[in-house]
C-alpha cells in the first residue's frame, strides 16, 4: 500500500526556516521524481522544487531559488524540503508528489504559515 507522509510545518517568523520531510512506502521510491507543491488559499496549486530519479538533478523555481533546498535519500526513503528565509508569500499547504509516468502519489499536506 502506497503512503506519503509529510511533517514539519508549522508557523515562523519571517526570515525564519522550516524543515519539510516526506516518507514515501509501498512502491519503487528511486525511480520516481519527487516533487514538492504549494497551495496557498485561493491560488492554484504550484511547484516548488524537484529531485530526479535514481539520484537525478534538482531544480527549485525562481520564487524560492536560494532560499529552498531539495534533497533525497533513497535508501531511507525520503525527501527533504529545507526551507530558509522564509517570507510571508510562501505561506501555504506544502505536498509532497511523486510521480513516474502514468503513476503519482501525493502525500496529505502540511501547513506551512510565515508571519510575526
Amino acid at each position: 500500500q502506497v503512503h506519503l507522509v509529510e511533517s514539519g510545518g508549522g508557523l515562523v517568523q519571517p526570515g525564519g526556516s522550516l524543515r519539510l520531510s516526506c516518507t514515501f512506502s509501498g512502491f519503487n521510491f528511486d525511480t520516481y521524481h519527487v516533487n514538492w507543491f504549494r497551495q496557498a488559499p485561493g491560488k492554484e496549486r504550484e511547484l516548488v522544487a524537484s529531485a530526479g530519479a535514481f539520484n537525478g538533478g534538482t531544480l527549485v523555481v525562481s520564487a524560492v531559488k536560494g532560499r529552498f533546498t531539495i534533497s533525497r535519500d533513497n535508501d531511507k526513503n525520503t525527501a527533504v524540503l529545507q526551507m530558509n528565509s522564509l517570507k510571508p508569500e510562501d505561506t501555504a499547504v506544502y505536498f509532497c508528489n511523486a510521480r513516474r509516468s502514468p503513476s503519482e502519489y501525493w502525500g496529505q499536506g502540511t501547513q506551512v504559515t510565515v508571519s510575526s
